[in-house]
């Protein structure tokens, strides 16, 4: 009966797959299209919002009470549902065996890793970039929009999503720096113009907030502008300052949940190896074990060592060593490799200064 299930599944999908592809063409230009300033969407994109686009000033927001938002799981889409709930409504025997205990939870989760398993082979995963809030901040001597962008993968629910929030001069900063050096493949992506006017409008705050989701869009499409340090530092670099300044000032909490959504940003951008990523895990690992989860420490110490294993000589090597060996001990862990490791790590370079992790990540310039 799993397998029947199964095959059922795999052709349901591969049947929506290919209307999908009939409906849009097969042409890409539907995902990315080349103008980011389509038509007026101004009525649809507040609606899908559903009221978490803000258009009153900073000060005004703090007088009115709190209200909670209704529709956010519908925002970000809910888990997908059960393959034996899906299934139980086309295949009468499959709802009372659902009902049955003991074996059926088994064939239940059985299912449930083989529809991952197809639904990742038969649909590939995508990026998506979505606007869920556009607030108007009054400062001193200014007055900006501030736009929340969620990183969403597509097909997947993510329980702590990777957001940034970024003001129309960030985006202009972006554009002018990838035109410099992309100026070929930049030709076609169309940018949302300044106005002298009218900018803290609802009209032109909702078509701007499309404007770029398309525009983020459509530069994710391009493989060369994708892997770009201008665009991926664009998403995740003005958390790792932030985060940086806070370890440094003993503020290990709020410090934490930068490092964590700095991570989560990295992940959806898909650069898991890089420099930056590893400091990220350092900056994780610092936190814990200063408010004191030395398991999850433990943790961010061996994801970065994996990272690091194929790399004979790194400057976080020997700091990453050292504090696996410690929190290995504090939590009772095989801390035996690390130890080998590190010994011929000290052989190899035994007049190199020893800093710990947490000096590493203070003294990294990130400006």
């Amino acid at each position: 009966m799993a397998a029947r299930i199964l095959h059922r599944l795999r052709h349901a999908l591969a049947g929506e797959g290919g209307r999908e592809e009939r409906g849009h063409g097969g042409s890409e230009a539907e995902d990315c299209p080349e103008s980011s300033e389509l038509e007026d969407d101004t009525e649809g994109l507040s609606t899908r919002l559903s009221g978490t686009l803000s258009f009153t000033s900073q000060e005004e927001e703090e007088e009115e009470e709190e209200e909670e938002e209704e529709g956010a799981a519908e925002e970000l889409g809910e888990p997908p549902q059960a393959p034996g709930q899906a299934a139980g409504a086309e295949d009468g025997a499959w709802g009372p065996a659902a009902e049955r205990p003991g074996g059926s939870s088994l064939l239940t989760r059985q299912l449930q890793e083989l529809w991952r398993r197809s639904r990742d082979s038969l649909a590939p995963q995508r990026l998506l970039f979505e606007v869920t809030s556009a607030s108007v901040v009054s400062e001193r001597s200014s007055k900006y929009v501030l736009y929340t962008i969620y990183l969403i993968r597509s097909g997947r629910f993510d329980k702590a999503p990777a957001a940034i929030a970024r003001r129309y001069s960030d985006f202009e900063r972006l554009n002018r720096r990838l035109r410099c050096r992309f100026s070929c493949d930049m030709a076609g992506v169309a940018f949302p113009r300044k106005r002298l006017r009218r900018n803290f409008t609802a009209e032109t705050i909702a078509k701007r907030s499309r404007a770029f989701e398309q525009f983020l869009s459509h530069l994710h499409s391009i493989a060369e502008i994708r892997r770009s340090p201008e665009f991926l530092e664009f998403f995740f670099m003005q958390d790792l300052r932030a985060a940086q300044r806070l370890t440094c000032t003993g503020m290990y909490r709020e410090a934490l949940a930068t490092w964590a959504n700095a991570y989560r940003l990295q992940d959806r951008l898909g650069i898991c190896s890089s420099g930056r990523f590893l400091l990220t895990l350092a900056g994780l690992a610092v936190c814990h074990q200063e408010l004191e989860q030395l398991g999850e420490a433990h943790s961010c110490c061996e994801q970065a060592l994996e990272l690091l294993e194929a790399q004979g000589s790194h400057p976080l090597l020997g700091p990453f060593l050292r504090a696996h060996v410690h929190l290995a001990w504090k939590v009772g862990k095989d801390k035996r490799r690390s130890e080998a490791r590190l010994q011929g790590l000290r052989e190899a370079e035994p007049l190199q200064p020893q800093p710990t992790l947490k000096e590493c990540l203070i003294k990294e310039p990130l400006e």
